[in-house]
């Protein structure tokens, strides 16, 4: 670039270093940071907020707040942004005090929290089922002025189904909805895995059926957990009833969290069984269609018959790759 005349801009430093930054190359991005105060290019929250962001999510704290320190020397300050990048790399590395250390200067900045600041503390207690961490940052945020998002909500659920709670998950999900979000898969799925923990499978099929009612298809997992235990309890109205809902529904059993036409699915299996066979049949005739090619197959003491052998085994190993010689023979005969 440079060679043709050409000068390099913010532009194009902001896109060099976000690349270094993808790749996990913070230090060489810093490079570059500081190449661009030599060159006279003005630096901005683009070209500073990637570098804080990769040495947050590699634990290198000390050097994210030392780039930090260096903003003013670049003529940038720092945003939100800036902030949670280093909010979310310690919580994810499971230092709350440093993430609240970091909530409490970002304050004194004068720059406010987001949900998105509460969300990553929200997912670390989801990590560690702290419920009281959880709840009382949750009662916090709400008397501070803050609304709650879905993912708020699908957190602190998370953490409420792991501690076996369920009266504050079912606490939550009225408080979700009073706040204008209706529960996904994700939190339909928890409440049902937790009612079956807690043996509460009538309560657990109103959830499923109500699941259907709200256009969420469950898991086919989901459907799974719940049949088998229905059906190890001897619970019969219960197994004909999710019966009945899943009817509907086509599903395969190779994808156990996902739906498919099980029929088209069945069908287009065969239909590349049968191509394969076919295929190696041509193959082994192609070789031995000829009498003389068949007799040059032959092992110097080795038999019509045992050529034979021979030739299936080929066709079972290319089609099968060991399976049992009935399991060959069977659909060409």
């Amino acid at each position: 670039m440079r060679l043709a005349g050409v000068r390099p801009t913010v532009v194009t430093y902001g896109t060099l270093i976000e690349g270094l930054c993808v790749k996990r190359r913070p230090d060489q991005a810093i490079t570059l940071l500081d190449e661009m105060r030599e060159e006279g290019i003005e630096a901005n929250l683009l070209t500073c907020n990637p570098i804080v962001y990769a040495l947050a999510q590699a634990a290198r704290f000390k050097d994210a707040h030392k780039v930090l320190e260096k903003f003013p020397l670049y003529g940038v300050a720092p945003n939100i942004s800036t902030f949670n990048s280093l909010v979310m790399g310690y919580c994810k590395h499971g230092d709350l005090a440093g993430a609240s250390s970091v909530l409490k200067a970002m304050t004194e900045r004068g720059i406010s929290p987001t949900t998105r600041t509460y969300n990553y503390f929200f997912m670390a207690f989801a990590r560690n089922s702290d419920v009281e961490s959880g709840m009382n940052l949750y009662s916090k945020m709400v008397d501070n002025g803050y609304s709650p998002d879905q993912l708020t909500y699908i957190l602190l659920i998370k953490t409420l189904s792991r501690a076996n709670r369920l009266e504050l998950v079912v606490q939550m999900i009225q408080e979700m909805r009073a706040n204008g979000f209706e529960p996904d898969l994700a939190t339909s799925t928890m409440l049902i895995h937790l009612l079956c923990r807690r043996h509460q499978y009538e309560e657990a099929c109103a959830e499923f059926e109500d699941m259907f009612k709200r256009g969420i298809v469950p898991q086919y997992i989901t459907y799974q957990k719940l049949m088998r235990e229905l059906k190890r309890l001897g619970l019969v109205h219960l197994v004909h009833k999710l019966t009945d809902l899943m009817r509907s529904v086509p599903h395969s059993t190779k994808l156990p969290g996902s739906y498919r036409d099980k029929e088209g699915e069945d069908a287009m299996e065969k239909r590349k069984i049968i191509l394969q066979k076919a295929q190696a049949v041509s193959d082994v005739l192609k070789e031995c269609k000829d009498p003389k090619e068949l007799s040059k197959l032959k092992e110097e003491e080795e038999t019509d018959v045992e050529v034979a052998n021979r030739l299936v085994t080929n066709i079972r190993r290319r089609v099968h790759g060991g399976a049992s010689m009935s399991s060959v023979l069977a659909p060409l005969s």
